[in-house]
């Protein structure tokens, strides 16, 4: 698949086929990670592959199994999500969390190094590892494209970081930015529709 076809054809997937992600595919994905840009030059980071259904059981257990209409509502009020779209996104996505994990073929857990507290920086540059963490996760996503697999993400909420340390046994001073799932997207899949934007009004030449 040609670079910009990847782009234009990633899209986020919480619905998955039964069907393993064959060994050399997550090779190349993982590899792919690994040749994001770094702030410090050395990659200090680490994948874990959970493809043990028992043990993702227990990775996930603490992430709700759903949400009642009440609690969807009350949620797009307290984050002032004012957008319909962006309604329609939550209304699909918040519901799946638990499900389109525990039906992926694997969840991959990206780590990361973090020295300072990274909920109260001195500065932007402590921030350094968390930004590297992602450029290498949005690798993930695009190689898994090319590769014609679909990635779903959840960013830990409340004790979902220290739960999964708990579980897999990474160490106190690695961070776990998210879970990714990965998987077959399951056939017919709607895409969710996307909000347009005009770039003549995002970017700026010479000035804002």
């Amino acid at each position: 698949m040609e670079f910009y076809d990847v782009i234009n054809s990633r899209r986020t997937v919480r619905e998955f086929e039964p069907e393993a992600v064959p060994e050399e595919v997550l090779g190349r994905i993982l590899s792919a990670a690994f040749r994001a840009p770094t702030n410090d030059h050395m990659r200090d980071w680490h994948y874990i592959v959970v493809q043990d259904r028992a043990t993702a059981a227990r990775l996930l257990n603490i992430i709700p199994r759903g949400i009642s209409d009440a609690d969807m509502e009350q949620l797009i009020r307290d984050w002032n999500l004012n957008d319909e779209l962006q309604q329609a996104c939550y209304r699909s996505a918040v519901p799946k969390q638990y499900r389109m994990l525990s039906e992926a073929a694997a969840i991959l857990v990206p780590l990361f190094a973090q020295k300072t507290d990274i909920l109260h920086p001195e500065n932007l540059s402590h921030l350094n590892g968390f930004a590297s963490i992602w450029c290498s996760i949005g690798h993930v996503l695009l190689a898994a494209a090319a590769e014609g697999y679909g990635c779903c993400l959840r960013v830990p909420l409340g004790d979902e970081g220290a739960h999964a340390r708990a579980v897999l046994g990474f160490p106190a001073d690695y961070l776990m930015p998210c879970l990714i799932g990965i998987g077959k997207p399951k056939a017919g899949l709607a895409p969710v529709p996307q909000k347009e934007i005009d770039l003549n009004t995002r970017i700026h030449r010479d000035k804002f």
